[in-house]
């Protein structure tokens, strides 16, 4: 959800990189739902492993709790956010973790905007 709202809302200005330390098999259809309800289409998006290459590429990490098992590089900034897990959720509980991605991803990009 956070790559589809930071690809949406920054357009080509920021390079997005989506990836996970634990990839799901596929895609949580109830985020992809949610996502579809606020006309973002992420249905084309497959769960990656977050690898060293891309880390060392990214000048923003935010993780989602992934604790020791995303590599750490000086000169990065990194963001953990704790956020409710979507897995196993019906659509009202993910609309508002969908929403909080959302108001993080604004205050993100504003940041980046400003430097």
């Amino acid at each position: 959800m956070a790559a589809g709202w930071l690809t949406r809302l920054a357009g080509d200005r920021i390079e997005v990189r989506s990836a996970g330390s634990e990839p799901a098999e596929a895609i949580n259809p109830v985020a992809v739902e949610a996502m579809a309800e606020v006309g973002i289409d992420i249905t084309d998006q497959r769960p990656k492993i977050l690898t060293t290459e891309a880390v060392q590429a990214s000048d923003v990490v935010i993780t989602m709790g992934c604790g020791d098992a995303c590599p750490i590089f000086p000169g990065k900034r990194y963001e953990d956010w704790k956020l409710d897990d979507p897995a196993g959720q019906g659509i009202e509980a993910v609309r508002p973790i969908r929403d909080e991605i959302r108001d993080r991803i604004e205050t993100l990009i504003a940041e980046l905007d400003a430097r």
